[in-house]
């Protein structure tokens, strides 16, 4: 009797021994979002391990005019007579819009509203001519805030047909379609809703958009980025981490997961600001702000957006270092002396002793590059 109670008790043991192993195992997966059926499978853990490599800023730009959290994204427009005058313009989400010369000079500013995010876009037709368009998140009436790039003055023109009423202004970027030539404006708020908005000429020389699409995911989003070239629309989800989409405005719910906060990604929330660097022949780099650890996350661009290498802009050149950043561009054109292999631009949520501002890194300081 006792033998036989003994393998009871043996029996029972290793029952819940089986139990506790799946328990475990039950815990160590990942939660399912309800609102993302239309996933596809998160990448495998990676090391919690990585890096960091130091970079620092070489020019920054006047403060924004309002104190406290007010400086948040930028957007880069390159001169194609003279890239040595291509200008930085900035958003003061307490006021308004800035451009910056390539040595950080104030050349004008728009008391425009409160603008969140920027984004431009070359070779948009209006009235007749190729403009660059820039668009921003005017969260003082929730619209499409336009302008034309004035190549000539390097200075802003309003070129909104109508003020176009999104959703609660927030995060935005823009997508010109490599299949149809259309170019598109999306926007988000705080609650997880996306649209994307077809930009066009009115017929009478001004911008005017439709809707054209819906997304929903589950908690707050804020930066996003579009690739022109291989399609694809990234959104920072700030707890989450980076979703991939397809950016046609029949692209679906369908994404992927690129990367994540906490011990399984490389990402400390929030999740912020997201740039492409564009390379040849589809390459080049995603770039993520890292806001929880000040840093930035760099991933190929094309594939599966394999994680590269991560990065953070300590002080150096009379200039401080950078954190608690927001928004965040790059371009891979040449912009003279200055920045002869391209320039990336972080947002610098602290600025010791002033307002915040933006700093400006050469590109290849970034990459590792030799130059010639």
């Amino acid at each position: 009797m006792k033998k036989e109670t003994g393998k009871k008790i043996a029996r029972v043991i290793s029952s819940y021994s089986i139990l506790i192993a799946l328990s475990l195992l039950t815990v160590a997966q990942p939660t399912t979002n309800p609102a993302t059926s239309n996933n596809r499978r998160a990448p495998a853990s990676r090391s919690t391990v990585k890096p960091v490599h130091s970079v620092a800023a070489t020019v920054e730009t006047h403060p924004v005019p309002n104190a406290e959290d007010a400086a948040d994204d930028s957007a880069i427009w390159i001169d194609q007579a003279d890239a040595s005058r291509s200008a930085i313009i900035g958003t003061d989400k307490q006021g308004g819009i800035a451009v910056y010369d390539l040595a950080g000079n104030q050349i004008q500013y728009l008391p425009d509203g409160k603008m969140n995010n920027v984004d431009i876009r070359a070779g948009f037709p209006l009235g007749g001519q190729s403009v660059a368009l820039v668009a921003a998140s005017n969260r003082s009436d929730d619209t499409i805030a336009l302008y034309r790039m004035n190549p000539s003055t390097r200075m802003l023109e309003d070129v909104a047909a109508r003020r176009v009423k999104t959703l609660m202004a927030y995060g935005c970027c823009m997508y010109r379609s490599a299949k149809t030539g259309k170019f598109y404006y999306f926007v988000n708020d705080k609650f997880g809703n996306v649209e994307q908005w077809e930009l066009f000429d009115n017929g009478e020389g001004k911008v005017d958009a439709k809707r054209v699409r819906t997304l929903k995911l589950a908690t707050q989003v804020e930066g996003c980025v579009a690739d022109d070239d291989l399609g694809y629309f990234y959104i920072g989800e700030e707890n989450v981490g980076i979703w991939k989409y397809r950016a046609e405005p029949n692209g679906g719910r369908r994404r992927t997961l690129v990367d994540s906060t906490g011990p399984r990604g490389h990402l400390a929330a929030d999740v912020e600001g997201l740039t492409i660097a564009y390379g040849k022949n589809g390459k080049g780099y995603l770039i993520a702000s890292s806001q929880g650890d000040n840093s930035y996350i760099i991933y190929r661009r094309e594939g599966r957006n394999r994680y590269v290498k991560t990065f953070r802009i300590i002080a150096d050149n009379g200039i401080d270092e950078v954190g608690n950043t927001d928004g965040i561009d790059v371009t891979t054109a040449s912009l003279g002396p200055a920045f002869p292999r391209g320039v990336f631009i972080a947002q610098d949520g602290l600025n010791e002793g002033h307002n915040q501002n933006f700093k400006l890194v050469p590109w290849h300081l970034i990459t590792g590059e030799t130059l010639p």
